[in-house]
């Protein structure tokens, strides 16, 4: 047996276990259960930002984002629909990075290098969330 063989042998039964790719869950999660927790609390702060990226009526995007952001969360982690709810995360966070992040508009600096960096993170999610949706109709039927 190789190394890398014993290696695997050696992590599969943390790595492979529910409960550690349910803690991946929660924090592929963490941050729209954070803003979604946060826009409810706030909501007056939650309309503002959809009036400072453009959706109108801002009202009502802000209870959609907020809906999609914790609803979708919580799919993901009862495993409800998983796959569904994180192609809707996928897409949202595309289209909010695509919005929020236009580093390319930027003139050079430490602006433009956050937004860069925040952009290519933000992307790192979307494919998160599609590996997610992958894998969950990979799954064999219960």
């Amino acid at each position: 047996m190789t190394f890398s063989q014993r290696l695997t042998q050696t992590v599969r039964p943390i790595l492979g276990a529910a409960t550690f790719r349910w803690i991946g869950y929660l924090g592929l999660c963490a941050a729209y259960l954070q803003g979604g927790i946060n826009k409810l609390q706030d909501f007056q702060g939650a309309i503002v930002e959809m009036n400072h990226f453009g959706p109108s009526p801002a009202p009502l995007f802000a209870v959609l984002v907020i809906t999609l952001e914790l609803g979708a969360s919580l799919m993901i982690l009862i495993g409800c629909q998983r796959w569904l709810a994180a192609l809707a995360l996928a897409g949202f966070t595309l289209i909010a990075t695509f919005l929020a992040l236009r580093f390319w508009e930027l003139p050079d600096g430490i602006e433009r290098f956050s937004a860069a960096n925040s952009f290519f993170e933000h992307l790192g999610l979307v494919g998160g969330f599609l590996i997610v949706a992958w894998l969950d109709v990979q799954k064999k039927p219960d």
